[in-house]
């Protein structure tokens, strides 16, 4: 079987992997790179709790290839902190309850993450839209609409 040399920066750090034609961007993350946040929820790319940030961007990592991806940027849920210092939008979503189960979390605070590094004052219906493509079954959303605006005054864009 073909086999494809991929270098990415994961959370900062430099890989090489050789990498399966077929293999996701979330296999290689939670089996080669034992990555476990990112989850693996639908499979199709509709719910969201596969959710990274690719290159700054929310990307959903089940339905990416990792053979196309040579040289691009990948930040997970536990690239965000610094040290034991958690970012403002994962400190927020502790604070308000915004995780309830916790399953489609680390999508969201990314999905929240790359809102607010474009736009760091978003309006509510900004939070709304940009987070309604993840799905979460338990909290109905309130505290996670509440905990991205209460992290867009601390949270200070990377760009």
């Amino acid at each position: 079987m073909e086999r494809f040399k991929v270098k990415l920066e994961v959370n900062g750090e430099s890989v090489e992997l050789d990498i399966k034609p077929s293999e996701t961007l979330l296999e290689t993350l939670r089996d080669r790179l034992e990555l476990t946040g990112s989850k693996d929820g639908c499979g199709l790319g509709a719910c969201g709790s596969c959710t990274v940030l690719l290159n700054g961007l929310p990307t959903r990592s089940c339905i990416v290839l990792t053979a196309e991806l040579d040289g691009s940027e990948v930040t997970t849920i536990e690239g965000l902190a610094d040290g034991t210092k958690l970012n403002p939008v994962q400190e927020s979503f502790m604070e308000k309850g915004a995780v309830q189960c916790g399953f489609c979390t680390p999508g969201m605070i990314l999905t929240a993450k790359a809102l607010l590094d474009r736009n760091s004052q978003p309006s509510k219906e900004e939070v709304i839209r940009s987070i309604s493509s993840n799905l979460c079954r338990c909290t109905g959303y309130k505290k996670i609409v509440e905990a991205v605006e209460a992290a867009s005054s601390t949270e200070t864009p990377t760009t």
